[in-house]
C-alpha cells in the first residue's frame, strides 16, 4: 500500500499565496505522474496540474501563469505552489499520483485525503 499526505492548505486572502505538499510513502518501487486536482463545493473533481518522472508539466487554463508544479524525486514529494490565489481557486485539493511496487509491473493510482484551500475574496 501507499500513502499520499498532503499540507499547506488553509486560509488566504485573494491575491495570496499557498504552497501544497504532499509525501507519498509505502510500497514504492517507481512512481510515475504525480499531480494535484481539486474539487470544489457542488462541482467534480478537476485536474490542476500534472508532472512526469522527467519533469515534464501539465495546467489546467484556468491556474496557468500562477501555480507552479514541481517534485523531488529523492524525497517522493510533489509541490504546488499558488500565486495570485483567487476566490475561484477555493476547493479541496487532492494529491494524486501513479505507483510501481516492488517485483510488478502493474501500475496503481493513488490519492491523498485533500486539503482544503479557502481563498477569501
Amino acid at each position: 500500500q501507499v500513502q499520499l499526505v498532503e499540507s499547506g492548505g488553509g486560509l488566504v486572502q485573494a491575491g495570496g499565496s499557498l504552497r501544497l505538499s504532499c509525501v507519498a510513502s509505502g510500497s514504492i518501487f517507481s512512481i510515475g505522474p504525480m499531480g494535484w486536482f481539486r474539487q470544489a463545493p457542488g462541482k467534480q473533481r478537476e485536474l490542476v496540474a500534472t508532472i512526469t518522472s522527467g519533469g515534464s508539466t501539465d495546467y489546467a487554463n484556468s491556474v496557468k501563469g500562477r501555480f507552479t508544479i514541481s517534485r523531488d524525486n529523492a524525497k517522493n514529494t510533489v509541490y504546488l505552489q499558488m500565486n495570485s490565489l483567487k476566490f475561484e481557486d477555493t476547493a479541496v485539493y487532492y494529491c494524486h499520483a501513479v505507483v510501481q511496487h516492488p517485483g510488478r509491473t502493474t501500475w496503481y493510482n493513488y490519492w491523498g485525503q485533500g486539503t482544503q484551500v479557502t481563498v477569501s475574496s
